[in-house]
């Protein structure tokens, strides 16, 4: 059965929808509401008449129009029952928010065994439980927390909530924006492979990020992220990879974490972009986005703080970037553009007394040359105007913008490039791994 009925629901029912502003059945409810949601919006709870305006109703099959997805919300030894008579009401597709199930030992596991046969046999999928939700801007479904609605090119699949959810906020703030959301949990059914598998043909996701902490079906996933990554790039980030995170997986949502060595082999095979942390994760997916693609590995490095360019030195070595020799022609061109203390060599360190203009000078040089391929632009102090000169020639060439250290004027500049689409990042390395990804 397609995921579709999950990600584009013509009708949502919140099952458990709250009266109460604190509790998460009205958060989710309310985010739906305000995300824009075009379609029919049923809360169901057994005791309020009302819910945001909107008429309650004692049960599912209390329902007179049709349900194509229902959130529930309720403790989680009803739960069973309630996807029960969601299969009588015909609804194709359940998200299962309520926890307290394999996550909290064998009785729970019990209870989510019987969850997953009772959802087969009333012929429901489900995600999760212990899940926060999904989102797709793409047609205004919000069904999770906090509500974001920047319309982009990321998807994300995430084993914990607050990680994807951090993910889809940073994506907002810096104007880059998600096609789609989705919290796995314990995986009762809907699985990272069947979420990899869709989210591979979905004309508006262009990145897939990905935070696992294990891998429920190995050898079906190597072949369906495989297959993935030949459409869509895929970025990766592994929890439980030492042995006190692989034990505190399995009290998070009762996965094994596997063996780190293994999945890393893996990842390499099947095409995957693997990833050593969360920030990592978010800026390799910002730098696929919205960067442009440079012709090849060739790449200077312009700098006005000597350190951040050495650290960014360091990563292009370790991560097969050509930090190109500069071309004779552009160190005459430089060096009569440019004063005297600038130090004309790859990284160019403009130093602490560099400008925008004297940004803007060696770009202009730069640009003159087919061999350069990208040029990551590292402004280590306040500078007016540099958000000016980055955008004049963005789409004409890979300009990798890198700020640090510079205050409220970095604030301001770095978000004129934002409003404009240009990812900034503010570490060097993370800089160059997203460089080297494209």
């Amino acid at each position: 059965m397609s995921l579709k009925k999950l990600f584009k629901p013509k009708s949502i029912a919140v099952i458990g929808a709250s009266t109460n502003p604190e509790k998460i059945g009205h958060q989710i409810l309310k985010n739906i509401i305000d995300g824009g949601y075009k379609g029919d919006i049923y809360p169901v709870h057994p005791k309020a008449d009302e819910i945001l305006d909107l008429e309650c109703h004692s049960s599912v099959t209390d329902i007179k129009g049709k349900v194509e997805m229902a959130v529930i919300v309720v403790p989680a030894k009803i739960v069973p029952s309630i996807i029960e008579e969601c299969g009588k009401k015909n609804v194709k597709a359940a998200i299962v928010i309520s926890s307290g199930f394999s996550e909290v030992g064998d009785k729970g596991a019990k209870l989510e065994k019987e969850l997953a046969e009772t959802a087969e046999e009333a012929g429901v999928r489900i995600l999760g439980p212990n899940c926060q939700g999904i989102n797709n801007t793409v047609q205004n479904v919000c069904a999770t927390w906090p509500l974001t609605t920047k319309k982009g090119p990321i998807s994300i699949i995430a084993q914990s909530g607050t990680i994807g959810a951090a993910l889809e906020c940073w994506a907002e703030e810096d104007n880059i924006g998600i096609s789609k959301f989705a919290m796995l949990g314990n995986r009762a059914d809907i699985d990272e492979t069947k979420l990899l598998e869709f989210f591979s043909k979905d004309r508006t996701t262009d990145v897939i990020a990905l935070y696992l902490e294990g891998v429920k079906n190995g050898r079906k996933f190597f072949e369906v992220a495989k297959e993935a990554s030949e459409k869509k790039k895929i970025v990766v980030l592994k929890g439980g990879r030492s042995e006190k995170g692989a034990e505190a997986v399995l009290t998070h949502t009762r996965s094994l974490a596997g063996e780190y060595k293994v999945f890393k082999s893996v990842c390499k095979q099947a095409g995957l972009i693997l990833v050593e942390s969360i920030n990592e994760l978010y800026d390799v997916c910002k730098g696929i986005a919205g960067l442009p693609k440079p012709k090849g590995k060739n790449t200077i490095i312009l700098t006005s703080s000597g350190g951040s360019g050495i650290l960014a030195a360091d990563a292009a070595e370790d991560l097969d970037l050509n930090l190109m020799d500069l071309p004779e022609k552009s160190i005459k061109r430089l060096k009569k553009k440019l004063p005297s203390e600038c130090i004309i060599q790859n990284p160019i360190d403009l130093t602490g007394s560099a400008t925008a203009e004297m940004y803007d000078e060696a770009i202009k040089v730069l640009a003159r040359y087919k061999d350069v391929h990208s040029i990551v632009i590292i402004v280590g102090d306040p500078m007016p105007g540099i958000s000016d000169v980055i955008k004049e020639r963005f789409e004409r060439l890979t300009l990798v913008p890198v700020m640090l250290g510079g205050g409220k004027e970095e604030v301001e500049e770095k978000k004129k490039l934002q409003e404009e689409g240009i990812p900034v990042f503010s570490t060097p390395e993370n800089a160059m791994k997203a460089l080297s990804t494209l």
